[in-house]
């Protein structure tokens, strides 16, 4: 029987990193945590990484119509983990996940939604993705 792959979702923020989790079998995203952006990401992103069995990374990725060139900052992650934990690295338009993950929180009567709003950025990321892939 074939070893099924989870997926990982990120929302790249400059100080916090949002982490949300997916497996094979359902392709429900639900947010895992939020990580501080430091010198141990790459190291805690990797723990999660084999520990969840992860096959695919999706991280967010701002796309504005007039953008220039330039790299965005989740690519060189995106790079950099493709590379260390062998795995996919996809990326999936993340126009206004923060307002979205703000409002499904206030929705569910989290107060300080806050301190969730990163991860639930990125379950937000990797739900799009999931329903983008099934379509």
């Amino acid at each position: 029987m074939e070893d099924k792959k989870n997926y990982l979702g990120i929302d790249w923020g400059a100080t916090n990193i949002g982490v949300a989790l997916a497996h094979s079998e359902t392709g429900v995203a639900l947010p895992l945590r939020t990580l501080p952006n430091d010198k141990n990401t790459v190291a805690i992103l990797g723990d999660i990484i084999v520990s969840e069995n992860i096959g695919t990374v999706v991280i967010g990725k701002p796309s504005y119509e007039h953008q220039e060139e330039k790299e965005h900052p989740g690519e060189t992650l995106g790079k950099l983990l493709a590379e260390q934990f062998s795995i996919q690295v996809e990326y999936q338009n993340e126009m206004f996940t923060t307002k979205m993950a703000q409002a499904n929180l206030l929705e569910q009567g989290i107060k300080h939604s806050s301190k969730n709003n990163d991860e639930e950025a990125a379950r937000i990321i990797l739900q799009e993705w999931l329903a983008k892939k099934e379509s």
